[in-house]
């Protein structure tokens, strides 16, 4: 018989040890905790730890939080503050969707994957923000940046990197791909530093043009304070995290919502009526515009409702003894936020396993909001970048279905819109579609 590889030995010891453990706990009389396995300690975000000494990062992290209060609170005013240089968040988005229906066009009605453009430009959107200017599509440092953070998103979803999400000083000593994650990260990592380099020779103290030279001047403003948080490590850790986390959601729901198009003409057709109505064709669609399209909002409300794309949301620690229910979560446990409890909760959408954009409308037609609308999850910690994904999302779809009608190779009936399973991000099955100019 083989003798059983390392990974596998790994396995087995983490899953007797849930087993034992959970055993235990039943052993130990602690009815009073939720019924579940044993929780380990997540690492959650892991630009904000140092791997070289991660107990000293955890406790740092964890201790007060102030680092991460102080880094989220930059980021958030800045990312709201649309007077960056010349150019606001939106004029950027809409300046990028430009480009993306160009593409589109170029593909003269045959038959393509948008997963490819749809990165691109989202990932351009953040680029232009960040880094102050956008890339050409065939540029090679940004074609490497995107394979960079293709390839981590990949490992991210397979198990050994789920198992390196739980396990991350464990997975350390375990040979395997999950080992590619240090590697690629510590490139894009460079390739942040040489920004910054450039940033800070050109420097202009009065006129920041993105993120990192609204970063740099704070760290000028805080010179004098010792214990500032704005500094050079933070300012690569929050640009490597803005930029990672941009990338890949809001492109992944635009494919979502673009399949759900095609297995629903007659839905893409009435968003089609209100885009003729409200904005027509000579100008291009602006958030202005989203208040007089209720249609329109509600089917992206629902294509964002019914895709779930983060089910696990992002884990997190329990502050103190909660009482939930009849159980008590201790201080300092681990909790997964399932969004889908509340997303697909029946009472508040009908069928809520049915993609049906009258989730967020009302009897007379108008858009109607739902408190159970938590798809960048809730409370302190909600996704930083809901704002700028909310634009996104609806500036580049209205801006596709304003230039062109939707076609599939395949029957309408045919199209499988059930996302590929994963706790991950959820992605929907790989489809092709046509673009056929209106």
């Amino acid at each position: 018989m083989e003798p059983l590889g390392a990974t596998t030995v790994f396995l087995v010891i983490c899953v007797s040890c849930l087993l034992f453990f959970s055993a235990w706990r039943k052993m130990s009389g602690s009815g009073k905790l939720p019924p579940g396995p044993v929780a380990f300690p997540i690492i959650g975000n892991t630009l904000q730890l140092n791997t070289r000494n991660l107990p000293q990062s955890i406790h740092e992290v964890r201790g007060n939080g102030e680092r991460w209060k102080q880094l989220r609170r930059f980021a958030l005013t800045t990312l709201r503050n649309f007077g960056m240089g010349k150019k606001s968040v939106e004029e950027r988005i809409q300046e990028e969707a430009h480009f993306l229906v160009e593409r589109l066009r170029n593909t003269h009605e045959r038959p393509f994957d948008p997963t490819i453009p749809l990165t691109h430009a989202v990932s351009n959107i953040i680029c232009s923000i960040v880094f102050g200017d956008r890339f050409d599509y065939d540029d090679q440092k940004f074609l490497t940046l995107i394979k960079l953070t293709e390839d981590n998103n990949e490992l991210l979803r397979s198990l050994l990197g789920q198992l390196y999400n739980f396990f991350p000083t464990l997975m350390d000593h375990i040979p395997g791909p999950h080992q590619e994650l240090l590697k690629n990260s510590e490139e894009l990592r460079i390739f942040v530093l040489e920004r910054v380099k450039m940033h800070k020779e050109s420097l202009d103290l009065s006129c920041p043009r993105d993120f990192i030279d609204a970063f740099l001047i704070k760290m000028e403003q805080e010179q004098q304070n010792g214990q500032s948080e704005f500094n050079t490590e933070n300012l690569l850790r929050s640009t490597l995290d803005l930029f990672l986390a941009g990338t890949g959601t809001s492109s992944t729901t635009l494919r979502h919502g673009l399949l759900i198009l095609l297995k629903y003409p007659d839905i893409e057709e009435k968003v089609h009526e209100e885009i003729d109505r409200v904005i027509g064709r000579s100008r291009s669609p602006c958030m202005a515009d989203r208040s007089q399209m209720p249609y329109t909002d509600a089917v992206i409300h629902e294509i964002q409702r019914f895709v779930n794309l983060v089910p696990m949301g992002v884990p997190h620690a329990v502050t103190r003894d909660t009482h939930f229910r009849q159980y008590v979560i201790p201080k300092g446990t681990t909790i997964f936020p399932a969004l889908q409890s509340v997303l697909g909760d029946s009472r508040e959408f009908p069928k809520p396993e049915q993609f049906n954009p009258g989730h967020f409308l009302d009897e007379n037609g108008a858009f109607k909001k739902s408190d159970f609308f938590i798809p960048f999850s809730a409370g302190k910690r909600i996704c930083v970048g809901e704002g700028l994904a909310r634009m996104e999302i609806f500036l580049i779809l209205t801006m596709i279905l304003q230039n062109f009608t939707l076609k599939s190779p395949i029957d309408p009936k045919d199209i499988d819109i059930t996302p590929l399973p994963s706790v991950v991000v959820s992605s929907p099955k790989p489809f092709q579609l046509c673009v056929l100019p209106r």
